[in-house]
């Protein structure tokens, strides 16, 4: 079931009431932390993740690539900032820039999809528990982040084949699950809620490209559903580490300070975007981050020997379940827009 009102178009009011009073009350809250505690030079030290994260709340609210899918290579890569470290911040910023995303989209009755974001968000709040506890703590940086960007490379390939090369017919909103379809979305939100606790992000582009793939759902309706979602896997994540693994570093909150004012605009901006945009538009600019991290990831990891194949596995092995996802999608009917 999708959530719309094109007859009821938005008001001034309603969208000040559920978007501008909420980002108010964060700017004078942080605004006020800032002056009493004197945290103005901050922005000396780290002004760096302020640019980062122009771009990062952008992203985050105009595709199914949350802000961590920027903010986490480009910390871990290129700033030498520690994994945890990344994945903490990327949870924390992401909590307010694209909460921030999703009063815009409400208040903009911007069309989600509520079965996807329900049976999503049930498997990505255990997927993220489970994987703070028993997977994030063992797995290699290095191993983490080229699965990220080699598995996704082959869904935005494969995303981009489907679009260009092949009729490709999209739908509004998914149809009727029976309970093993229910349950098998609820494993994918657990599959990326598993993710988000490694990397700070995932069941966004995770759950997206499934029910893009299998399902036919356009893009534009999935796009922001997924910031939702993410939105929702955040908040668990950052109040987890925040209140009960207690393992936010003192940096982790400097960093996230000199960017709460950036993201509680870009995100929301992001997701305007989005929805000017046609839907190829958004397959566009997906493809182009997807390989942007791909080659960024190359040429400052250089991946060699066992990384290198482990990379060119997880890229093969995309291929061959996005391959599949497609084919169970073209035996469905059509959906209405193509």
């Amino acid at each position: 079931m999708s959530i719309n009102n094109k007859d009821n178009p938005p008001q001034a009011g309603r969208i000040f009431k559920i978007f501008g009073l909420p980002v108010l009350g964060v700017y004078l809250t942080w605004a006020t932390y800032m002056f009493l505690h004197d945290s103005w030079r901050l922005f000396y030290h780290y002004f760096y993740m302020s640019i980062t994260m122009v771009f990062g709340s952008f992203v985050a609210g105009a595709s199914s690539e949350g802000g961590g899918a920027v903010a986490f290579p480009v910390m871990t890569l290129l700033f030498k900032i520690h994994p945890a470290e990344a994945r903490n911040f990327s949870l924390a910023i992401q909590s307010v820039g694209m909460t921030a995303a999703t009063l815009w989209i409400i208040a903009r009755r911007i069309k989600i999809e509520r079965t996807y974001l329900v049976l999503a968000m049930i498997g990505g709040t255990a997927g993220i528990i489970f994987g703070s506890y028993f997977i994030a703590p063992y797995t290699p940086p290095a191993y983490a982040k080229m699965l990220f960007v080699s598995f996704w490379l082959s869904f935005g390939l494969t995303l981009f084949i489907v679009n260009y090369y092949r009729q490709r017919h999209v739908r509004d909103e998914l149809p009727g699950l029976n309970k093993g379809q229910q349950a098998e979305l609820m494993a994918i939100g657990f599959i990326g809620g598993i993710l988000s606790a490694i990397l700070g992000s995932g069941i966004d582009i995770c759950t997206f490209s499934f029910v893009t793939m299998k399902y036919k759902l356009s893009e534009k309706i999935a796009t922001p559903t997924s910031v939702v979602l993410m939105a929702s896997n955040a908040v668990v994540g950052f109040l987890l580490h925040q209140y009960v693994i207690q393992d936010i570093s003192p940096v982790v909150y400097n960093y996230w300070l000199v960017c709460i004012p950036v993201v509680v605009l870009g995100a929301p901006m992001g997701a305007l975007t989005a929805n000017l945009a046609r839907r190829l538009h958004i397959v566009n600019f997906l493809c182009a981050v997807i390989l942007i991290q791909f080659v960024g990831a190359i040429l400052i990891l250089k991946p060699t020997g066992s990384l290198l194949l482990f990379s060119a596995g997880s890229f093969l092995a995309g291929m061959i379940i996005f391959f599949l996802l497609t084919r169970q999608g073209r035996k469905r009917e059509p959906g209405a827009a193509p």
